[in-house]
C-alpha cells in the first residue's frame, strides 16, 4: 500500500514535468516529492495524536524543502508541487487528487477562528505561481488559479479564476475530459485578462466617439 502511494507520487512528476529525466533523479532531487512524503508521515502522528512529533517532521521536512505543510492537512494522491519554494498549507485544508501548485501559493486561513478554516481543493485543480487561496471555501474540480490571485470565495467546478480579488472568469468553457485519467489543463500561462479586455473595450468606445465628433464637426453650422 505504501510502496503503491509512493509510485503514484513519483509517476505524478514524470506526467507533468517535462524536465525529469530519470527515476533517480525525482527521487534525490524533487523537494515538492520529499515534502509530500515527508507530510504523509507526519500526517499519521498527527492522527494519532501525536502533535509534537508531527510538527517536528514537518518543521525538518520545511527546512529542507521550503515548503511548510501543516501535518493536520488532507492530502489526495497524485498531488505535484513544481519548485515549490514558499508554498504553504494550512492545518484544516484539504486537497484532492491530481492536484497541481506551482510555487508562492498559500492555502490559508483568515482570522483566529477554530474549526475548519482552510480551503478545500478539489480535484485535478491547477493553482498558479504567487496565487492565494484564503479561507474555508472550496475550490471546484478542474479548476484553475491564475497567477498572484487573491481567491476569497467559492469557485465553481470547471472555472478559471484571476485578479485580486480573484473572480471567475470562464467556466465550462474548456471542459477537462473525463475518463480513468482526467487530463490536466497545465497551460496557466494562457487565462483571461480581464483588465486588458476591459481597456481594450475603453479603448474602442473612445475611437467610436472620436468617429461621431468629427462627423459633427464636418456638418454645416447654422
Amino acid at each position: 500500500m505504501v510502496l503503491k502511494r509512493i509510485r503514484k507520487e513519483i509517476q505524478a512528476v514524470f506526467d507533468r514535468d517535462p524536465a525529469a529525466k530519470s527515476l533517480l533523479e525525482v527521487i534525490l532531487c524533487y523537494p515538492g516529492l520529499h515534502a509530500i512524503l515527508m507530510h504523509r508521515v507526519a500526517h499519521f502522528f498527527y492522527g494519532r495524536k501525536m502533535f509534537l512529533m508531527a510538527r517536528v517532521i514537518s518543521q525538518i521536512s520545511r527546512f529542507f524543502t521550503q515548503i511548510e505543510i501543516h501535518p493536520g492537512a488532507k492530502i489526495g494522491e497524485g498531488l505535484f508541487i513544481d519548485h515549490g519554494a514558499g508554498v504553504v498549507i494550512g492545518e484544516t485544508a484539504e486537497v484532492g487528487n491530481n492536484v497541481t501548485i506551482y510555487q508562492g501559493v498559500t492555502l490559508g486561513g483568515t482570522g483566529k477562528e477554530k474549526g475548519k478554516r482552510h480551503p478545500t481543493v478539489g480535484d485535478h485543480v491547477v493553482i498558479s505561481t504567487g496565487a492565494r487561496i484564503l479561507g474555508s471555501f472550496s475550490v471546484g474540480d478542474n479548476s484553475k488559479i491564475g497567477a498572484g490571485s487573491v481567491v476569497l470565495k467559492p469557485v465553481p467546478p470547471n472555472s478559471t479564476v484571476v485578479g485580486v480579488p480573484g473572480k471567475v472568469v470562464a467556466q465550462d468553457g474548456v471542459r477537462i475530459e473525463k475518463a480513468e485519467q482526467p487530463l490536466i489543463d497545465l497551460r496557466h500561462d494562457e487565462l483571461p485578462d480581464p483588465v486588458a479586455e476591459m481597456m481594450l473595450a475603453m479603448q474602442r468606445q473612445i475611437d467610436g466617439l472620436e468617429k461621431q465628433v468629427k462627423e459633427l464637426r464636418k456638418l454645416p453650422k447654422g
